[in-house]
């Protein structure tokens, strides 16, 4: 897999390009961030964890069971 990330309005968006299924993944938090413009990567992971409650309580589907990639942290740490 290749990991490049994007900049979009100043925050960076870690990607990663699955060349076997074509397929392209993103960060989510990373996005939340760049749509709220957080600074905070922290305040971001906190938003998209309540939210995720929140759907699921009210039944929605939009948020399943899904797997954690390790993307490169900031620090250059290899993370979930």
């Amino acid at each position: 897999m290749n990991i490049t990330p994007v900049n979009f309005e100043d925050y960076d968006i870690r990607r990663v390009y699955d060349e076997k299924t074509e397929t392209w993944y993103f960060s989510v938090v990373d996005i939340i961030r760049a749509l709220l413009q957080q600074p905070d990567f922290q305040a971001a992971r906190n938003y998209w964890k309540v939210l995720k409650i929140r759907l699921n309580k009210e039944g929605s589907e939009s948020v399943t069971k899904c797997n954690r990639l390790k993307l490169e942290a900031a620090d250059g740490e290899g993370r979930k």
